[in-house]
């Protein structure tokens, strides 16, 4: 497992310098675990940036049916739009340990422009009006969740185990009903997406500030960053998707 991903981190795993044992070692490694936090979110917004304006861009395109847009989502290269983001993860989660940090964070920006490739769509489908209403709920109950995730005592990691477990019968729940629809069991995906999403952002962000002392003052704390926006970026778009299923207003 990647040291980035590691849920068990301590201090005198990789990365626990020895000014963390001094007496002003709270003080500085507080510090700078905020400094570490900032970076994670400054990625993750950023990348949500991203999305958001490829989103809006290849809307634009579509609306004036654009040739190139046009292929890309209603060709079979659509297939290149649809795998591109899990190529991108995959890369970036085995590369991880071998990759320069430029190299992981074009990477990042890479997989953020192509997902706004995909969430294109949902402003063709979707009334806009609809889609900023849930954008900005996604993103308070984001900042609220990750705040109780970044300050809570209790360990969320038996919390964790239960929601994976969940996210992959989310999975299968999904694929049954893209070949048997059924509006009911689509709420109901759709509600217990929220939930899971919900819950993984709470979760991640734990998991995320337990990392720091194992990267703190080592090569991968860079690389680190990067990985955890992209956890967390991930969570924000999934729980504003399924969020979207009750919030938007489809257009006429």
């Amino acid at each position: 497992m990647a040291i980035w991903n590691d849920p068990q981190p301590s201090q005198t795993g990789l990365g626990a310098a020895s000014w963390m044992n001094a007496p002003y070692g709270a003080a500085a490694r507080d510090a700078g675990l905020r400094a570490y936090m900032l970076r994670i979110y400054n990625f993750m917004a950023s990348g949500v940036l991203v999305s958001g304006i490829v989103a809006i861009a290849m809307a634009s395109l579509l609306e004036q049916h654009n040739p190139l847009a046009m292929a890309l989502l209603f060709s079979p290269l659509r297939w290149l739009v649809i795998l591109a983001p899990f190529a991108f993860i995959l890369a970036m989660s085995f590369g991880f340990m071998r990759m320069q940090n430029s190299t992981l964070q074009a990477l990042f920006w890479a997989f953020c422009a192509v997902m706004g490739v995909s969430l294109s769509t949902v402003l063709l489908v979707y009334t806009g009006s609809s889609v900023a209403a849930t954008f900005f709920a996604t993103t308070g109950a984001f900042a609220g969740l990750s705040l109780v995730g970044y300050t809570t005592k209790r360990n969320l990691s038996a919390m964790g185990t239960f929601l994976t477990m969940g996210l992959f019968g989310l999975i299968i729940a999904m694929l049954i009903n893209a070949f048997f629809p059924s509006p009911g069991l689509s709420m109901g995906i759709s509600l217990i997406g929220v939930l899971i999403f919900a819950g993984l952002t709470a979760w991640d962000t734990q998991r995320l500030k337990g990392m720091y002392l194992q990267v703190a003052g080592t090569p991968y704390a860079e690389k680190a960053a990067i990985m955890g926006a992209l956890t967390l970026y991930l969570d924000f778009v999934n729980m504003f998707m399924f969020l979207l299923r009750f919030m938007g207003d489809q257009r006429r």
